[in-house]
């Protein structure tokens, strides 16, 4: 989610305007002056879309320099719905994004799913994978530094495979919090802040189903 205040002018006519674009042929737009930009310099990035069956329009200037691109718009797939509301949540943490960053790093990432467990009571917060080397757990105190807010009502152990998260993984590269949440089905919500150079703050949503339910036996 990027909100309207991140923007200097942000104007949309319509309630809603839903369409999909080519996402390599958007970041190679985004990076027509190079990935990183002069000491000194900054690029700045208009967006205008017409309606529909028009393209979507970028206009970014550096330096006095003006490149316009046009990105051919095409008809949005239908978005599964996990049905995930901030009512329903049974479980929720927030904790400074390095923790997260150091589970991926340590955790054995050839195990094909990624456990979590959140309780009310020990272990709290624990990340569990079970790859070639064997199983691995790493757990987090309610009374950890790097927990930013503890609020868990019950305790739920569920999997979720690894190849559906890494993905997540570069908008938690970029973060600085991130929140965990989990609902009664558990369906998992990671939901990462950041906050760009100028201070101002964006989310990036990620959700994921359970793999499997995990019973006792297998605790």
């Amino acid at each position: 989610l990027v909100q309207a205040e991140i923007f200097q002018e942000f104007a949309v006519q319509e309630e809603s305007v839903t369409f999909r674009i080519n996402l390599s042929v958007l970041l190679d737009c985004l990076t027509i002056f190079g990935a990183n930009s002069l000491p000194g310099t900054s690029t700045a990035l208009r967006m205008c879309y017409r309606g529909y069956g028009y393209p979507l329009m970028l206009f970014l200037e550096e330096g006095g320099v003006v490149t316009v691109c046009k990105i051919n718009t095409q008809e949005p797939e239908e978005l599964l719905d996990f049905d995930f509301c901030s009512t329903k949540v049974v479980n929720k943490i927030i904790l400074q994004s390095e923790g997260l960053r150091e589970a991926f790093a340590e955790l054995d990432m050839t195990s094909e799913v990624l456990q979590i467990t959140m309780s009310p009571d020990k272990p709290y917060f624990r990340l569990s994978t079970f790859g070639n080397a064997g199983s691995a757990h790493l757990d987090y105190p309610r009374d950890s530094d790097l927990m930013e807010a503890f609020r868990c009502n019950q305790t739920q152990t569920n999997r979720y495979k690894i190849s559906l998260l890494k993905p997540s993984t570069k908008a938690l590269a970029l973060s600085c919090k991130v929140s965990v949440r989990t609902d009664a089905q558990g369906f998992l919500s990671l939901q990462y802040m950041i906050r760009n150079e100028d201070g101002q703050i964006c989310f990036v949503e990620y959700y994921c189903c359970p793999d499997e339910d995990v019973t006792e036996a297998e605790l």
